[in-house]
């Protein structure tokens, strides 16, 4: 069983910042790669930011040079910082883990979702 808990969302004006944490609780699962979606309405969800167990980053163009994805695998917590931040940026953010583990001579990986942490950005 794996468990995501969000926090950091909220309201900031344009140009400001925010760090979003996103907590996994794993019984059994070993956590692989974490990421950052966010999903606008009539719009599908789409990856902010990625990160593998070992540390290797991936961001959407629209990002690039304003947050940074990070991850503490002792505390299996994943951070997103969030730095001069647009009105575009305004989404719901979600965070998501895969998880994999051993049943028998067998590997299994599931995706597991945060609850999903609002992100306003406005005057």
């Amino acid at each position: 069983q794996v468990q995501l808990v969000e926090s950091g969302g909220g309201l900031v004006q344009p140009g400001g910042s925010l760090r979003l944490s996103c907590a996994a609780s794993a019984s059994r699962f070993s956590i692989n790669g974490m990421g950052w979606y966010r999903q606008t309405p009539g719009k599908r969800r789409e990856l902010v930011a990625s990160i593998s167990r070992a540390g290797s980053t991936n961001y959407a163009d629209s990002v690039k040079g304003r947050f940074t994805i990070s991850r503490d695998n002792a505390k299996n917590t994943m951070y997103l910082q969030m730095n001069s931040l647009k009105p575009e940026d305004t989404a719901v953010y979600y965070c998501n883990a895969r998880a994999g583990r051993l049943l028998g001579p067998g590997l299994y990986e599931y995706d597991y979702w945060g609850q999903g942490t609002q992100i306003t950005v406005s005057s």
